[in-house]
């Protein structure tokens, strides 16, 4: 399997709500997250991140979903690009404010590296935060 092949699969697992378990075979120990978006910027692991995502999306966001819009492989850099929407409605408690019923649809990019061994190492997340946010009545 390639590593646009991994990555894809790990893409899916990690939007597909999967959490650290499901995602934990295609991510190296250790394997850095990176986003500069305040929800985000305390977290450091790869498998945190999505263990967050899964929690978020099994909780206040239940029901929610993403659409994957495109995608690519830079050999030289070894790293995969995802580029997507996440559509999500806060319908239940676990939030930062009680329930909104307030809708969002925001678009978003993973840059994924991977090693030699086809795991991922790193992972960035580019999200205007505060936009998907504030369409959510969280801020």
């Amino acid at each position: 399997m390639t590593n646009i092949d991994i990555a894809t699969r790990f893409f899916h697992a990690c939007e597909g709500l999967e959490g650290a378990e499901g995602c934990k075979q295609y991510v190296s120990a250790g394997a850095k997250f990176d986003a500069q978006c305040e929800p985000l910027v305390e977290i450091t692991d790869v498998l945190d991140y999505c263990d967050w995502l899964a929690g978020i999306g099994k909780g206040p966001l239940l029901g929610c979903s993403y659409v994957l819009h495109c995608s690519s492989y830079d050999d030289s850099t070894n790293t995969a690009l995802f580029f997507g929407t996440f559509k999500a409605k806060h319908v239940a408690d676990g939030g930062p404010v009680p329930v909104t019923m307030k809708e969002a649809s925001s678009h978003f990019v993973y840059a994924v590296k991977m090693n030699d061994e086809g795991k991922v190492i790193e992972m960035t997340k580019i999200w205007n935060a505060p936009w998907a946010l504030s369409r959510l009545g969280w801020a």
